[in-house]
Formats: structure tokens, C-alpha cells, sequence
């Protein structure tokens, strides 16, 4: 069985479209008619987002940390406490492809980082996306570490640990721990997830506040947690 993590904050506006991407990528016919279970990690919601995810009849877990570390790690314990041989892992607000699951299974490695597409970039000036693209590889071979990307094998993520209870970069973090345990990474393009450029963005140091680095020149950082 493969398991799906997706961590929410309060996602009602986009976990909609990301559950119905996720149930067709379960679906594709490459799989083999091999399950997959989708997990929500619900992380302090105030809105309708777990409404939704029952509406969906994916499983739910609910914690109450603001912590998306904490919330990729509740997922992935119910996950593999459900039979998960492979964990693959997006956000409430990205869709992934239809052959997502497949794609990232032939990679045929320990772990696969993949990139993500912005197709909506909302007010963000076309300079901004100049230098975005400018400076982002999307081919084979890039060194990019997404949450809303990632995908690794059960036995490979229980050994480096698991994700780490961290308000941002807990995906950096584990791809360092399994790189320390000599796992093989494939770091490819194959897999496709679309990811949202909002501005109001859940973690600190994520995709959003990276963009809004480069929307104001010297920003090295962006504080805070849950808005």
C-alpha cells in the first residue's frame, strides 16, 4: 500500500482541488490496482478543511502543534501504522499530476525530490517571475527539496528518523538525513506537482516566503508561524 501525507492550516479554499488530484493520481492504471490511502494532517484548523477531507472519505488525523513538521510526521505515523510501503508527500495547496504516484515509483530509488510548477502567480510582477525562473531548475538532476514534491520509501524515512518537529525546512532536514545514511535520491522532474504562490503562505522559510524574498531585495527571512 502507498501512503499520501498532505499537512493543513486552515486550507478550505485549496484542499478541495488537491484531494481530487490526489484521488485521480490513486487512481492511475500503472499503479496496478495497488491501494493508496491519503492522509490529511489536520494542524490546528479553524475552517472547513476537515470537513472536506471527510467529504472526501480520506483518512484524518488532528493535532494541534502549528507545526508543519510535527503535522508531515502525524501523517506519516498513520501512514505506515496503515501498511504504507512508500510515503509520498504534497500540500493543501498543490495538485499533482495525474501519474504523480507512478512517476514518482519509477524512479526506482530510496527517495525522489521533485520540482514544483507556479501557474497562477496571483500580483507578483512579471520581473519577479523573470528572476524566479531565472534562477530555478526544472530538469533533471536540480538539487530543489520540496515538501509538496517528495516522495520516500517507508524503511529508507523510518531509519533517517522521520520528519523533524520544525516550523520550516523539515524537508531539508530529512533529505540531509537521508543523504548521511547513503540512500539513493533521485532528483528529477518527472513527478509534477503545481503549487500556489499566495502571499498569505503557511511556513516560515517555505515556497511562499522564498518568493516574497524576492518580491522585497535583502530579505533573508520571514518570521512568524500560523497566521
Amino acid at each position: 500500500m502507498i501512503g499520501v501525507v498532505v499537512p493543513a492550516h486552515d486550507e478550505e479554499e485549496r484542499l478541495e482541488a488537491c484531494l481530487q488530484s490526489l484521488q485521480e493520481a490513486a487512481r492511475h492504471p500503472a499503479l496496478g490496482g495497488e491501494g493508496v490511502t491519503i492522509v490529511v494532517a489536520l494542524d490546528a484548523c479553524t475552517d472547513r478543511s476537515a470537513e472536506i477531507a471527510q467529504r472526501h472519505r480520506v483518512k484524518t488525523v488532528s493535532l494541534d502543534r502549528c507545526n508543519v513538521g510535527a503535522a508531515r510526521a502525524a501523517g506519516a505515523q498513520a501512514a505506515l501504522q496503515a501498511g504504507a510501503r512508500w510515503l509520498g508527500f504534497t500540500d493543501a495547496d498543490s495538485t499533482v499530476a495525474p501519474d504523480w504516484i507512478a512517476a514518482q515509483l519509477g524512479q526506482v530509488s530510496d527517495a525522489v525530490c521533485g520540482t514544483v510548477e507556479v501557474r497562477h502567480w496571483e500580483d507578483y510582477s512579471v520581473s519577479l517571475q523573470q528572476c524566479y525562473h531565472a534562477a530555478y531548475i526544472d530538469r533533471p538532476g536540480h538539487r530543489h527539496i520540496h515538501g509538496a514534491n517528495l516522495g520516500v520509501d517507508a524503511g529508507a524515512y523510518v531509519r533517517a528518523g522521520g520528519f523533524r518537529e520544525l516550523r520550516t525546512g523539515e524537508d531539508v532536514a530529512l533529505v540531509e538525513s537521508l543523504e548521511a545514511l547513503g540512500a539513493r535520491i533521485a532528483w528529477s522532474n518527472v513527478p509534477r506537482v503545481v503549487t500556489s504562490a499566495r502571499r498569505q503562505y503557511r511556513a516560515p522559510g517555505g515556497f511562499g516566503a522564498h518568493l516574497a524574498g524576492l518580491a522585497v531585495p535583502g530579505l533573508a527571512s520571514v518570521a512568524g508561524g500560523c497566521p
